[in-house]
C-alpha cells in the first residue's frame, strides 16, 4: 500500500514558454536539427527496406512475373510505403496517428493474395493482378470505415493480449532474421556468413555500450554499413545492379489495367484486414508505450483509417495492404528517438527511392548476414516491449497465464511447423500464415472466453456513506453526482477526472472502472493536468508536516519514515524548492509502505535530472499511482476479508 499526497497545496503560478519551443512539445512532436534529422531518418529506411521489398518479390515468384513486372511492383511498393508512412505519421484530419510508425506492406496478405492470382488463372502472369487490386480496394475500404467501430473494443485488447502478440510477434519474427542471418543456408551457415553477421552485431553493442547520445542511436545504421563495407572488401557485396537500373521509374495508377472485383478475393483480403488490424493495434500501443504516449480509443481508429486509406491507395497505385513495421517499432525502442518527424522524414526517402530505381539498388546492395543482424536486434527489441507489457500483468491469475503460455505456444507452433497450414481449408489458411497471426488470434479468443463470455457475479467496489456495499452494478447505475460522491477521495478537490470517467461508462469490470479513471487524467487537456498537480503539496509539505501525515494515516504511511531529524529535513526542504525552481511544480511522489527517507532524497535528485516535459509525464505518473493506491483502498474497504488475506503476504513481494 502506498501514502499518497493529499493535503492541499497553493501552487505559485508557473513559468510560461513560448508556444512555438521545441522544449514545450511532447518529445514525439519535436523536429530534430537537420543533419540528425536526414542521418536517423537514413537508419529507419534501412530498417525497412528488406522487409518492404520481401512482399513483392515473394508475390511475383508465386505468380510467374516476369523481371520487367517485378522491379515495377518493388518501386510501387516502395513509392507508396512512403505516401502511407506520410500518412499514418504526419497525419490529417481523423487520419494517421501522428506516432513514430513507418507503414509496410504486411507479409500476411502474401498466401491470399497469391491464392486470389491463381483462382483467376493457375499459369498465374500479369492478367491476375487487376482481381487482385480489386480485392485489395475493396478491403481498404473496409478497414477505413470499419476503423471507427474496431476501436471500440479496445477493452478486448488489455495488457495480456497486447503483449502476447507483441511477445510472439518479436519472438517469431527472428525466424526471419536467422535465415538473413545464415544467408538462408540449408545446412551448415558459411563461416564467411556467420563472420559477417557477428562483426555486425558487435559493431551494434559497442555502439550501444561506448556511445551515448545521438552517436548511441546510430548503432544500426553504422552496423549496416561497416559490415556492407567489409563483405564490399571480400567480394560478398556488389553495386552491379546501380549501372543497370534506370534513373527514374515511375508507378501510374492501375498500371496493370482497371480493377476487377471478385467476391471470393474481396473476402479473403477482409479477412486479412481484420488481422492486420489486431496487429497494427498492438504496433499502436507498443509505440505509445515507448514514446511515453498513452494510447486512446480515437488514437486506434486514426491508426486503422491510415491502414485502410494506404491500402486502398495501394490498390490503386499497383501495391499491396499496408500495416505498421514492428521492427521500426523496435528500432524507436533503441535508439530512444521519439520524434514522429524522424519517421516522415524516413517516409520522403522512400517515395525518392520509389522513383529512382538506382538508390533502390545501392540499398539493395546489404549483404542478407548483415541484414540478418540488424534485424535481429530489433525484433529482440519487439519482443522485449511485449515483456515490458506483460510486466504489467498479475500472472499469478491463472486465466492471465492461460492466455500467455497458450497464446504464445500456438504463435511457436505455427512458426516452427508452417505445414500445419495445409490441414485446414484454402479459406482458412490465411489464420495460419504465421506465427504472429496465430498467437494474435489464440490470445484474442482466449482472452474473450476467460474473462468476458458468461454471467458473473457483479464485483464489490466500495462502500457507500452509509455503509451499504456497492456492487459494480450499483456503480454503472450511479448518476454522474453519486458518482462524484462515492469516488471522491481518489483525488483532493478536482472532480473533472471523475465526470470524465463516469462519462465512458458503464463499465464491464473493476479494472474497466479503474482504466476510466486513469485516462481521464492522461488524456485531459495540459491546463487541467497543470491544475490537478498543484493540488497536491510537496514531499516537504507532506512530511514535514505531522498534521499532513495525520490526515493521510487513514492509507497505510511507509513504515520506514519516522521521524526526521534536522539534516534530513533541511536536506529534503532544499530539494523540493529546487524541484519547484526548476519546473514550477511541487515535488510529488507515491511513496511505498518501505520508502526511507535517502530513497526519498535519491529519487527527487534523479527526477532533477528529467526534462520538463518528461518530468510533467512523471508527475502525471504519481498523481495516477496516488489514485490507484486509493482505490485499491476503496476495494479493500468493501472486501476486508480478502485484503487482509492479501496483507499476510506483503512482505514477500
Amino acid at each position: 500500500m502506498s501514502t499518497p499526497a493529499s493535503a492541499p497545496a497553493t501552487p505559485p503560478t508557473p513559468p510560461v514558454a513560448p508556444a512555438t519551443s521545441n522544449a514545450q512539445k511532447h518529445p514525439v512532436d519535436q523536429v530534430p536539427p537537420a543533419g540528425k534529422l536526414a542521418v536517423l531518418s537514413v537508419q529507419h529506411l534501412l530498417a525497412f527496406y528488406a522487409g518492404a521489398v520481401v512482399v513483392p518479390l515473394l508475390i511475383a515468384g508465386q505468380l510467374n512475373l516476369d523481371a520487367k513486372t517485378t522491379i515495377h511492383l518493388i518501386n510501387a511498393d516502395l513509392f507508396t510505403c512512403g505516401i502511407a508512412t506520410l500518412i499514418q505519421s504526419v497525419g490529417f484530419w481523423k487520419v494517421g496517428v501522428r506516432l513514430p510508425i513507418i507503414q509496410g506492406v504486411t507479409t500476411t496478405a502474401v498466401a491470399p493474395i497469391v491464392a486470389i492470382g491463381l483462382a483467376v488463372n493457375s499459369d498465374g502472369g500479369v492478367g491476375v493482378l487487376p482481381a487482385i487490386y480489386g480485392s485489395i480496394i475493396i478491403s481498404g475500404i473496409f478497414t477505413f470505415l470499419a476503423a471507427p467501430y474496431f476501436a471500440k473494443f479496445i477493452r478486448f485488447f488489455p495488457p495480456v493480449v497486447i503483449g502476447t502478440v507483441l511477445a510472439t510477434m518479436g519472438i517469431t519474427l527472428l525466424s526471419v532474421a536467422a535465415n538473413d542471418f545464415t544467408n538462408y543456408s540449408e545446412g551448415t551457415p558459411a563461416t564467411k556468413d556467420l563472420a559477417y553477421a557477428g562483426l555486425t552485431l558487435a559493431i551494434i553493442i559497442v555502439m550501444q555500450r561506448f556511445f551515448k547520445g545521438f552517436l548511441g542511436t546510430l548503432s544500426i545504421l553504422v552496423g549496416l554499413v561497416i559490415g556492407t563495407a567489409v563483405a564490399f572488401g571480400f567480394g560478398d557485396a556488389g553495386f552491379d545492379d546501380v549501372g543497370t537500373s534506370d534513373w527514374v521509374g515511375f508507378t501510374t495508377p492501375f498500371y496493370f489495367g482497371a480493377p476487377e472485383f471478385v467476391l471470393t478475393g474481396a473476402i479473403s483480403m477482409i479477412i486479412v484486414m481484420l488481422i492486420t488490424m489486431v496487429e497494427s493495434t498492438g504496433d499502436v500501443f507498443a509505440a505509445g508505450e515507448i514514446v511515453g504516449r498513452r494510447t486512446t480509443k480515437d488514437d486506434i481508429a486514426r491508426a486503422l483509417r491510415a491502414d485502410g486509406l494506404s491500402t486502398t491507395l495501394g490498390g490503386v497505385m499497383n501495391s499491396f495492404p499496408y500495416t505498421c513495421f514492428a521492427q521500426n517499432v523496435g528500432l524507436v525502442r533503441m535508439t530512444r528517438v521519439r520524434s514522429r518527424w524522424v519517421v516522415a522524414a524516413a517516409g520522403v526517402l522512400m517515395i525518392v527511392i520509389g522513383l529512382i530505381p538506382k538508390a533502390g539498388a545501392v540499398v539493395s546492395a546489404i549483404p542478407s548476414p548483415v541484414l540478418g543482424a540488424a534485424s535481429m536486434a530489433l525484433f529482440a527489441n519487439v519482443a522485449l516491449v511485449g515483456i515490458q507489457t506483460l510486466g504489467k500483468v498479475d500472472l499469478t491469475d491463472t486465466r492471465n497465464a492461460t492466455i500467455l503460455t497458450i497464446s504464445m505456444g500456438l504463435g511457436m507452433l505455427v512458426t516452427f511447423k508452417p505445414g500445419i497450414a495445409e490441414v485446414f481449408p484454402d479459406w482458412a489458411q490465411v489464420f495460419f500464415a504465421s506465427g504472429v497471426t496465430t498467437g494474435s488470434i489464440a490470445a484474442i479468443v482466449l482472452n474473450l472466453l476467460f474473462f468476458h463470455v458468461g454471467r458473473r457475479p457483479s464485483p464489490d467496489v466500495t462502500r457507500d456513506a452509509a455503509g451499504r456495499m456497492l456492487t459494480l452494478e450499483d456503480v454503472n447505475a450511479m448518476d454522474q453526482a453519486s458518482f462524484l460522491r462515492t469516488f471522491s477521495p481518489l483525488f483532493n478537490n478536482a472532480t473533472w477526472p471523475l465526470e470524465r470517467a463516469h462519462a465512458v461508462g458503464p463499465f464491464a469490470t473493476v479494472q474497466d472502472l479503474r482504466d476510466a479513471v486513469q485516462d481521464a487524467v492522461l488524456t485531459a487537456p495540459r491546463e487541467q493536468q497543470d491544475a490537478l498537480i498543484h493540488d497536491y503539496p510537496s514531499m516537504a509539505d507532506l512530511l514535514l508536516d505531522k498534521d499532513a501525515l495525520r490526515r493521510e494515516s487513514g492509507f497505510a504511511g511507509s513504515l520506514a519514515l519516522e521521524d526526521m531529524d534536522d539534516v534530513e529535513q533541511e536536506q529534503l526542504r532544499d530539494l523540493s524548492d529546487q524541484y519547484r525552481e526548476r519546473f514550477g511544480m511541487p515535488f510529488v511522489a507515491c511513496l511505498g509502505r518501505m520508502d526511507s527517507r535517502r530513497q526519498i532524497v535519491t529519487e527527487g535528485l534523479r527526477r532533477l535530472e528529467n526534462s520538463p516535459e518528461q518530468e510533467h509525464l512523471q508527475l502525471l505518473g504519481e498523481v495516477v499511482e496516488i489514485s490507484n493506491d486509493r482505490f485499491n483502498n476503496l476495494i479493500a474497504d468493501a472486501n476486508p476479508v480478502a485484503a487482509a488475506w492479501e496483507s499476510k503476504f506483503d512482505h514477500l513481494g
